[in-house]
């Protein structure tokens, strides 16, 4: 193919400036050349046209092992991890995955630093640096990333599904591979796994197999020379793209019903159907169309009717694991107790459904309301970050025409009734295959999945049984939805005669504060409400707690068949609980955004509760709380370290033991004095006008406050609620051991959490320039060099204005204790680099830094998040980004030093630590011997969380505490 430019007019969103080139280099290296003047982030997305169905033969997951290979270094660049430390210092994000078909490399990073990331990157497919002892090391990454999938049912089930298929077929293999399959197998017959990686690397990074989009503030001239320059080198070997004919199911593996024994509690239902893929006809949309409907969760939709009977807590419908070869169709159903005990009618009512969709044909101003739908989402989409964008359309230049590059699949506009009664057809009994997950199982089942150890059972289905199953189902009125009354048809900008770079504070009054932003950034027809409902009495108890979440669970149900036709036409709430009450949101086109906003606060004025649905809901969240000890052991570490800091704050295990003796009355007797004192704070912003921000609060504050017989009152002065997190003390070590709580996880973990201030500008900026020079050094030390774990990471915490560094490391080869110990010998070498950092260094961070905090939001729920959070959490910075800048641009080396030495170095006077160890069950054994280990000087064990943080002052709280803010 010659290189240079094939003119080709990509289809883009009408609201999108950014310039488009496709360009074919000389090595046949297909390119999407993309320039944004705008943007403070440049990013880059090679997708490489091999995944794990080219696994050698007895090889799984090799293609997955020489991903994480390719990060270790190169002939040009030799220093191991030096591109990872390169890009992180430079203000930006790495990572890769392996998929079926293809294996996808991708980062960003600052502007200035663009060429030389680009250049490191390169080299990943030009000459790699494979060593020996760099393998050995990096198996066990691999293999602690499969141990960390082992207990998710999310990978059991999905690895079951490709067991039960051809043997001979691709979509059979195993493909993340771990210790077994890449050392001890391949060494038992003699073979060297470095030699193979590089084999395959020969015989599959072909320049002609990969797409490579580059995004960069530059022109398209600027940037098509600089891709030129680092990427013709990619050697080009014409090799031809891999295909997998044959379908990975026979009859054999159809007409099944496979009973499967999943790690956590409830039941789940999956019918699937082998169709024609939808990339076959993307531009007629079939599987979007049925998916549209069999997912539906209007009136008289199947998910409408299996929720009416108490059967199911939600439903999904849609294509899933499909390339150009083969497809699956997939209903997923979640089932309550109920519903697990009539899975025949369930199935029965779904068979119906279908039988509703032939006998009604396929309706044209169905899938023109839907196309309407997806080209009103497609051209005011909101932008994403780079890094994001990339990968996405890097994975789809395989599939797609170029023209098609950045559309996609998202634009259905041919209505083709023929391809969709085609994929509809294939929906029949014999041709589906039925995976049904419970608990219930255990005990029962005759056959085990061989690399998750999923245990489940197998029996015939055939279409006369599937038949009966129709017949014996409940009678009840299926029907097609009617139009969507939420479709935004005013997609005007209102525009701001004042330009408010930061939220103001419109209006204050003993009930509630309004913040207010107008858009006068992103030129969207979108709007955001946020309102915080500050109730003391949500909270105060375990039994308040779960009696809160028990609210704003059934609210969301309440909700659900008016609220899905907004979400399916781009207006989308939630109702969460927090701990100082709950928080309602409603974001999406402005145009019908008061209408659910105003239906969500109609449901919570005139809140019942109904018998039927609260002991469906009371079941779910049951089950979620006893499906918290099935966290991984570095989830559990985490809420361990939260529990003990965060004051007020209740054990989920009180919460679970309380929940069976609630009831419905509890409940109804709850609610009102919920809301009897409670305080609202308001965020609105986007494409709204100040008079229309306060004419909602004004309406909300008439049906709360201002009623006949008034559902709220104000807060009393003394109860404004607080978020007030433990001082830890000075100059002390804490620890905590705990018992992994499932004693079928041999993961530990640690998280190793260093307290360091109360928000302040000048310490902040401290902490941060701290970790962006530290993480890079800490995961090439502990996870690459050391091994201890596939999550290995440095991060800050900030815990309501109280800031700090934490350690997090997930691992099967070290102890939590031992981990610690690691993680202070690192802090120790650490810190002689820091003191013979060069003054160029220091400052090249600071400018990393400096362009990082400069960074533009990217769209309005970006802008929307930071905003909100200095509101809830009561800070109120909303210049802090410019006020850190400023600090950063005066600090000095020498005082980035004394930080590390004053509260972060092992043995640092002001130092406060807070070890959280979490034992698997490989090391059982240490768990006793630690936890009955005398402490050292200056070491406090932490033997009774409730006590221990009683016992402890507590940082002032930013929330409920005197504003400087006035009208």
């Amino acid at each position: 193919m010659a290189a240079g430019r094939e003119e080709v007019e990509i289809v883009k969103p009408r609201s999108d400036k950014r310039e488009y080139r496709r360009v074919v280099l000389e090595n046949s290296l297909e390119v999407l050349l993309i320039s944004d003047p705008d943007t403070d982030k440049c990013a880059a997305s090679m997708d490489v046209g091999v995944g794990f169905f080219s696994d050698p033969e007895g090889l799984d997951g090799l293609a997955h092992f020489l991903e994480h290979m390719l990060f270790y270094a190169s002939e040009k660049y030799q220093v191991e991890d030096g591109y990872s430390k390169f890009i992180t210092e430079h203000g930006g994000n790495t990572n890769a995955f392996t998929a079926p078909k293809h294996t996808n490399y991708y980062f960003d990073v600052n502007v200035d630093s663009f060429g030389e990331a680009l250049d490191r990157f390169a080299q990943f497919f030009i000459k790699p640096l494979i060593s020996p002892d760099a393998t050995v090391r990096e198996i066990k990454a691999v293999h602690s990333e499969n141990q960390k999938n082992l207990l998710r049912d999310h990978w059991r089930m999905d690895q079951l599904q490709r067991h039960i298929s051809e043997e001979s077929h691709s979509y059979h293999k195993f493909g993340t591979g771990n210790w077994d399959t890449l050392e001890t197998r391949p060494r038992a017959k003699g073979i060297d796994i470095t030699n193979e990686l590089i084999q395959f690397y020969k015989e599959n990074y072909s320049a002609n197999l990969m797409h490579l989009v580059v995004y960069s503030k530059e022109n398209l001239d600027e940037i098509y020379c600089l891709v030129k320059d680092k990427f013709q080198e990619i050697l080009n070997t014409d090799k031809s793209r891999s295909c997998f004919p044959g379908q990975p199911c026979s009859s054999e593996h159809l007409q099944i019903l496979v009973k499967a024994v999943p790690i956590k509690q409830g039941h789940k239902l999956r019918v699937i159907w082998p169709v024609t893929p939808e990339i076959r006809h993307y531009k007629e949309g079939p599987c979007r169309y049925l998916g549209h409907l069999i997912g539906h969760q209007g009136e008289g939709s199947l998910f409408h009717v299996l929720k009416t009977l108490g059967w199911a807590t939600s439903l999904f419908a849609g294509e899933w694991e499909s390339c150009w070869e083969f497809a699956f169709f997939m209903v997923k159903i979640d089932l309550t107790d109920a519903g697990h005990e009539h899975v025949q009618d369930i199935v029965g009512l779904l068979f119906k459904y279908i039988s509703l969709l032939k006998q009604s044909g396929v309706c044209k101003w169905i899938f023109d309301e839907l196309s309407a739908l997806c080209e009103t989402e497609f051209h005011y989409q909101d932008k994403i970050p780079p890094i994001d964008y990339v990968v996405g359309v890097a994975s789809d230049m395989e599939i797609y025409p170029p023209e098609d590059w950045i559309v996609g699949s998202s634009l259905p506009y041919e209505f083709n009734p023929g391809t969709i009664q085609m994929v509809l057809d294939e929906f029949s009994p014999d041709n589906v295959r039925i995976f049904w997950e419970s608990k219930s199982f255990e005990g029962s089942t005759d056959m085990v999945e061989p690399w998750y150890g999923t245990a489940y059972s197998m029996v015939r289905v055939s279409a006369s049984t599937i038949q009966e199953w129709i017949s014996s189902s409940p009678d009840e009125s299926l029907r097609l939805p009617g139009p969507n009354v939420f479709i935004p048809t005013d997609l005007s900008l209102k525009i701001s005669e004042e330009k408010i770079n930061l939220p103001v504070l419109l209006r204050k009054s003993s009930y509630s504060t309004l913040w207010f932003k107008a858009d006068t950034v992103f030129s969207t027809p979108k709007a955001y409400v946020e309102i915080d409902f500050s109730c003391p009495h949500a909270n105060n108890s375990s039994e308040a707690a779960v009696l809160t979440d028990l609210f704003t669970q059934l609210l969301m149900d309440y909700l659900n068949e008016f609220a899905y036709f907004a979400r399916v036409a781009g207006l989308y709430y939630s109702v969460h609980h927090t701990n100082t009450g709950f928080q309602v949101t409603v974001a999406g086109y402005s145009h019908k955004l008061r209408i659910l906003l105003e239906k969500v606060i109609e449901k919570i004025a005139t809140f019942e509760v109904r018998p039927e649905r609260f002991a469906v809901i009371k079941e779910v969240v049951t089950k979620d709380y006893q499906n918290l000890k099935f966290q991984q052991p570095h989830e559990q570490a985490m809420y361990y370290c939260l529990l003990i800091l965060q004051d007020n704050t209740w054990p989920w295990t009180e919460q679970l033991e309380v929940l069976p003796s609630i009831r419905g009355e509890d409940l109804a007797n709850f609610f009102p004095l919920m809301l009897s004192r409670t305080l609202l704070e308001f965020y609105i912003a986007g494409n709204i006008e100040r008079g229309k921000a306060e004419s909602i609060v004004q309406h909300i504050e008439n049906i709360l406050f201002h009623g006949p017989q008034p559902i709220c009152q104000p807060l009393y002065p003394s109860q404004h609620l607080t978020n007030r997190i433990v001082k830890l003390g000075t100059g002390l070590s804490h620890f905590y051991c705990s018992e992994g709580l499932n004693p079928s996880d041999g993961n530990s973990a640690l998280v190793h959490y260093i307290q360091v201030h109360r928000d302040d500008i000048v310490m902040n900026v401290k902490l941060q320039l701290f970790d962006l020079i530290a993480k890079q050094a800490a995961f090439h030390q502990l996870r690459s060099v050391e091994q201890l774990g596939y999550i290995t990471v440095l991060m800050q915490r900030n815990d309501y204005g109280i800031h700090g560094l934490q350690f997090l490391i997930q691992s099967t080869v070290k102890g939590p204790g031992n981990i610690d110990l690691r993680v202070e010998e690192f802090l120790k070498m650490f810190g002689s680099k820091l003191s013979q950092m060069t003054n160029e260094d220091f400052k090249s961070n600071v400018n990393a830094l400096i362009d990082m905090k400069l960074e533009k939001h990217k769209n309005l729920w970006e802008e929307c998040a930071f905003y909100w959070k200095e509101i809830s959490d009561g800070t109120q910075k909303f210049d802090r980004r410019e006020t850190e800048v400023a600090a950063l641009r005066q600090l000095t080396q020498q005082e980035l030093l004394d930080f590390f030495n004053e509260y972060v170095k092992v043995g640092a006077a002001r130092k406060k630590t807070l070890s959280i160890r979490v034992y698997g069950s490989l090391h059982a054994s240490e768990y006793t011997t630690d936890k009955n280990q005398p402490p050292q000087p200056s070491s406090i064990q932490i033997k009774d969380i409730f006590s221990f943080r009683r016992s402890q002052p507590l940082h002032g709280s930013f929330k409920g505490a005197y504003s400087q803010v006035k009208l």
